[in-house]
């Protein structure tokens, strides 16, 4: 193992004359170095086990694509189709859509549900207000009043105070009375546009197979392009929804339920215990304990729902802290009810344990940053430690193309979104450990911020950008002291080595500082 991390160091003449010298050379050699091979093992053990769980992934979507077995594509969706429209049976459906100040978006969501192909006399649609706004309350419930005298049943619902968040909407709203005859709930984020035939895509599903809980559509994002960020943003995105849903789904049907765009059997999320407010992740949280209780889900890679990519930095960033603190957080709450439930397979547990928590909300965000941001820098100040290049290169050059031919138009993006993904580490790995730990800000809920991808944002996207927030808003120190870091490394290795290593830190040290001082997406005035 050493031999295949390690390379033999380089000597190097030092002057013992020198006070200082002696002193750093002693630390050095006794307490950094060794420490520094300890971090190195560790590191590169979290980067093999993430490195053979792209490569697993990898091998499932080639096979279930050559081959044609993605799960969904074993459904018999178009007789289905037939049999509900022959004899009139159609289930009663619910769709909620939660809200909170969503100014810029009420109406599209909103539109969108109630343009959705059902009958009338068979679909609900719940609009759940959680806005502090007065005056926008008065807007979405005037919007959903010109919907109900079209002949669409909607409902719109408010709470006196937010408790559970989105978690709580949602529960309370199942308890309403009229919803007792609803079979399945539709569940929409206040950007998503489901196109007019999604239910007819997803239903059917559902009633063909009553183990079946979940389906999930994928997302289709219509400001990817609005500016770098959302471009980055859509690549990553891509490789959740084209990779690990779709692994998810063929192999052991389980899957994290993204909170939109999915449609849930009542019946499961009773069974499951309903909806929880512990954690930031209602949504994972649902799904694994409704996987507990032996639910199967069907994620439909070719159903796509069209929605908003957060496009400031600020929103971006909340939106990551959540999404990264709340898993780690639901892995500490559920590791030893998953380990106890004898309903599901050995097969099953050790999949959620291993690679849905473990190695892809825990150790894919700390090898990211401890290793590449700090273990492999570090080591250019160390001339003692000399990594191979399949640890150091080879290995992270395979987990990016993996996961970047998900999205080949943006192919050429590949070194931006390399460093992008590198400082966005730093955040995501101590939101990692903010969950594990229950610490501050472990049940921190900022609801993203969405602009509305119209002509009009369009048009106004250079005003956007030339509007700035308050300084003390866009800097982020530990985003410049990385960058300091970096940097540092960089002229080191420029002066003292004989490799061109510091190319790279050059890159990565501006990255860090372009981010840090904000600038990257765009901004909205204040």
């Amino acid at each position: 193992m050493k031999i295949l991390i390690f390379q033999e160091p380089k000597e190097r003449v030092t002057d013992g004359t020198n006070g200082i010298s002696y002193a750093w050379n002693s630390i050095r050699a006794s307490v950094i170095v060794p420490l520094l091979h300890l971090a190195i093992i560790l590191c590169s053990v979290m980067s093999l086990m993430l490195f053979i769980e792209r490569v697993y992934m990898a091998i499932v979507i080639l096979y279930v694509k050559v081959l044609r077995k993605k799960r969904y594509t074993e459904y018999k969706l178009e007789e289905m189709k037939e049999d509900l429209e022959l004899n009139k049976s159609y289930p009663m459906v619910l769709v909620q859509i939660p809200m909170y100040n969503e100014k810029e978006v009420y109406k599209l969501s909103i539109g969108a549900a109630c343009g959705l192909s059902w009958p009338s006399d068979s679909l609900i649609v719940q609009v759940l207000d959680d806005s502090t706004n007065e005056v926008l309350r008065k807007l979405v419930e005037l919007e959903c009043l010109k919907w109900t005298e079209t002949g669409v049943n909607v409902k719109y619902e408010t709470r006196k105070n937010r408790n559970g968040y989105k978690a709580g909407a949602l529960k309370e709203g199942l308890e309403k009375q009229y919803v007792k005859d609803c079979q399945f709930v539709v569940i929409f984020d206040a950007d998503f546009q489901p196109d007019e035939d999604f239910l007819w895509r997803t239903i059917p599903y559902l009633l063909e197979k009553k183990e079946l809980g979940l389906v999930q559509a994928r997302w289709k994002f219509v400001n990817a392009d609005e500016c770098l960020m959302t471009r980055l943003q859509e690549m990553s995105l891509d490789y959740h929804f084209s990779v690990e849903q779709e692994v998810g789904s063929s192999t052991c049907q389980f899957f994290g339920f993204n909170g939109t765009a999915g449609v849930w059997r009542i019946q499961a999320i009773e069974d499951a215990g309903g909806w929880k407010d512990r954690t930031t992740v209602e949504d994972m949280d649902l799904a694994v304990r409704a996987s507990l209780k032996g639910w199967k889900f069907v994620f439909v890679g070719d159903l796509g729902v069209k929605n908003e990519l957060p496009s400031t930095f600020k929103a971006y960033r909340y939106q990551q802290h959540r999404w990264s603190c709340g898993p780690s957080n639901l892995f500490r709450k559920m590791t030893r009810e998953i380990i106890l439930c004898e309903r599901v397979s050995v097969w099953k547990r050790l999949y959620l344990i291993y690679a849905f928590f473990i190695v892809r909300k825990i150790i894919a965000h700390w090898v990211t940053f401890f290793f590449y941001c700090i273990v492999i820098p570090t080591s250019v100040l160390v001339p003692e430690i000399q990594l191979t290049k399949p640890i150091a290169i080879y290995i992270p050059a395979t987990i990016t193309l993996l996961n970047a031919v998900c999205t080949p138009r943006s192919f050429h993006l590949i070194v931006f979104w390399i460093l992008f993904e590198n400082v966005m580490s730093l955040l995501r790995a101590k939101a990692a450990i903010i969950g594990l730990l229950e610490a501050n800000r472990v049940n921190e809920w900022v609801v993203t911020e969405k602009h509305g991808n119209t002509k009009k944002q369009k048009n106004n996207i250079k005003t956007l950008k030339k509007s700035r927030s308050r300084v003390g808003e866009r800097l982020h120190v530990l985003e410049l002291i990385m960058g300091t870091f970096m940097l540092y490394c960089a002229i080191y290795n420029l002066i003292f080595c004989q490799d061109h290593f510091f190319v790279y830190l050059l890159l990565q040290a501006g990255a860090f500082f372009i981010m840090g001082f904000g600038y990257v997406g765009t901004s909205v005035p204040n």
